[in-house]
């Protein structure tokens, strides 16, 4: 995606749901409150790259800030994480050979493997270089605060090179004012200005340092390494999967999720080719054989947790959906093994 490209619903990886949780905790907060103000089920603890919508993430943040009462907490989320906070992005930047390389890689994979309708990348400036994040879907809600929480990541990826004392010629964030900010500013180690999109200030000749610390890729969960879809049908039923953690969702809901009508909402999938119907047992199917082939579960139990009433409703359906019952499927999934 283009720095100037406008994304309809970015998607992000769940990657910070963990730490803030734990911050909130930490904090004598409930994490449970938290996420139910943002509307997020705690079941994203679990698997950390899961996707969620990326205005979610901003009001989670936002949430934890109000439960805690500290506005410097993405500061201390971002820079207490550093690199490795990054996932896969940080392995890019670990192979890089030289800095200025590395902050080339990660504009280009950040909008595959990470996060959607939000903007990473350099520009120099004369002596300067501007490491910089935008997010390009319209969001006012938590976007200041979600600008600091990247801050600190960037910051993690400038130091892996210069070393853990460097410090920035100066941060930069949108708006106007900023609570907190010589809390935030000594986190960051650098002073706060305002400006028309957040970033790090640093003289451009240090784009040039070698990586010392280079390694090769090392292993990682090759979900984590799936580029995110970026098209509309596949928002949808990302959060079709993530309703499933705690009722089948509907098409109503799905369409509060994204601020739009019923109509719209069916009218957009036409236009790409599906239907939300489609779209559901697509995802239903998917996580009715990911639950079978884990073996935990009985079949009606995971009737149970994918919403039908009673073992016999799921089995029609998984048959329409396979052309096999679910017992048929999990026998022969044992014996392929």
């Amino acid at each position: 995606m283009s720095e100037q490209g406008l994304a309809t619903h970015g998607l992000t990886r769940a990657r910070t749901m963990g730490p803030v949780a734990e911050a909130v905790r930490a904090a004598g907060g409930s994490p449970a409150r938290v996420f139910g103000r943002a509307g997020i089920p705690l079941t994203l603890l679990d698997p950390p790259d899961r996707l969620i919508l990326l205005r979610d993430q901003l009001g989670l943040i936002e949430a934890a800030i109000r439960e805690t009462g500290d506005p410097a907490l993405p500061a201390r989320l971002s820079t207490r994480a550093g690199i490795a906070g990054l996932g896969p992005i940080g392995v890019q930047v670990r192979n890089a050979e030289t800095l200025g390389a590395a902050l080339a890689r990660v504009e280009v994979v950040t909008p595959l493997l990470l996060q959607t309708a939000t903007w990473t990348g350099l520009r120099r400036q004369g002596a300067e270089a501007f490491y910089g994040y935008a997010i390009t879907e319209r969001i006012e809600r938590g976007r200041q605060a979600n600008e600091i929480l990247a801050l600190g990541y960037l910051l993690g990826t400038v130091r892996h090179f210069l070393g853990s004392s460097w410090r920035p010629m100066r941060a930069v964030v949108t708006g106007a004012s900023l609570t907190r900010r010589p809390e935030i500013e000594a986190l960051l180690g650098s002073e706060i200005a305002f400006g028309s999109r957040a970033g790090l200030v640093l003289p451009a000749h240090l784009l040039d340092t070698p990586n010392r610390n280079r390694c090769d890729p090392a292993s990682t969960d090759p979900a984590a390494e799936e580029p995110i879809g970026d098209d509309f049908a596949a928002c949808v039923a990302h959060l079709i999967a993530l309703g499933l953690d705690e009722a089948r969702p509907s098409l109503d809901g799905i369409a509060r999720r994204l601020g739009l009508s019923r109509r719209t909402l069916q009218r957009r999938l036409e236009a790409g080719g599906t239907c939300y119907a489609d779209l559901q047992n697509r995802v239903m199917a998917g996580r009715a054989r990911s639950l079978l082939a884990a073996g935990t579960f009985s079949i009606g139990r995971i009737a149970c947790e994918l919403g039908y009433a009673d073992p016999a409703h799921f089995t029609r359906a998984f048959l329409a959906w396979t052309g096999v019952t679910p017992r048929q499927w999990r026998r022969a999934l044992g014996a392929g093994r």
